[in-house]
């Protein structure tokens, strides 16, 4: 049984960083594209960044040059940095491996 398990949200200033982690246990996890989601209470679960197992990654637009995905598969981890962040980036942020979800974790953008 696939299971994900997101790590590193918090409460972050506007400008600030985050490096969100997500571990993926029970599964081949090399192969797959790993993607990041984001979801605002009352609003869609929104697509926030892809990486494929060979490293390929995209981008919404609104977090471009800003956010960077990047995997480690020797530790079944996909990784997501956002700097310069802003108000609006606040949300529950998960992680999804194929029809896997993790429960997500808050980031709050506040000052």
């Amino acid at each position: 049984q696939v299971r994900l398990v997101e790590s590193g949200g918090g409460l972050v200033q506007p400008g600030g960083s985050l490096r969100l982690s997500c571990v993926a246990f029970g599964t081949i996890f090399d192969i797959y594209t790993m993607s990041w989601h984001r979801q605002v209470p009352g609003k869609q679960r929104e697509l926030v960044a892809t990486i494929t197992g060979g490293g390929l990654t995209n981008y919404v637009d609104s977090v471009k040059g800003r956010f960077t995905i990047s995997r480690d598969n020797a530790k079944k981890t996909v990784f997501l940095q956002m700097n310069s962040l802003k108000p609006e980036d606040t949300a529950v942020y998960y992680c999804n491996l194929q029809r896997s979800w993790g429960p997500g974790t808050l980031v709050t953008v506040s000052s």
